[in-house]
């Protein structure tokens, strides 16, 4: 039993690893989901909120130390954790359209 999980597991690892995102035009493609060509605030709090809520075991809204890794920390807020997304997005906004581009979203936010 345990060799048929395992052998499970190892047929579905080029899938998984098939799916990830590697570039920066794929990860583009994966947050615009209205497919315009650029990343607007929303789609992006949507795509980089993920981590949050998957880790937000009992989904309340905050991770607290034991949702975190290591198991420490302050308790964190989803509103708290999508205002420093927010920040974060407005200074990798170089042009400040309001828009990541392709080029914004490789470059470090400054």
């Amino acid at each position: 039993m345990k060799t048929v999980a395992a052998l499970t597991v190892l047929l579905a690892l080029p899938i998984t690893l098939h799916a990830q995102v590697s570039r920066t035009n794929d990860y583009l493609a994966k947050m615009d989901t209205d497919g315009d060509g650029k990343v607007s605030l929303f789609e992006y709090l949507e795509w980089m909120s993920y981590a949050f809520d998957g880790m937000d075991r009992n989904r309340d809204g905050v991770l607290t130390a034991d949702e975190q890794p290591g198991g420490k920390g302050q308790p964190i807020t989803r509103d708290t954790h999508r205002a420093r997304l927010a920040e974060r997005f407005r200074k990798q906004d170089a042009n400040r359209d309001g828009f990541l581009d392709a080029k914004e979203l490789a470059a470090p936010p400054q």
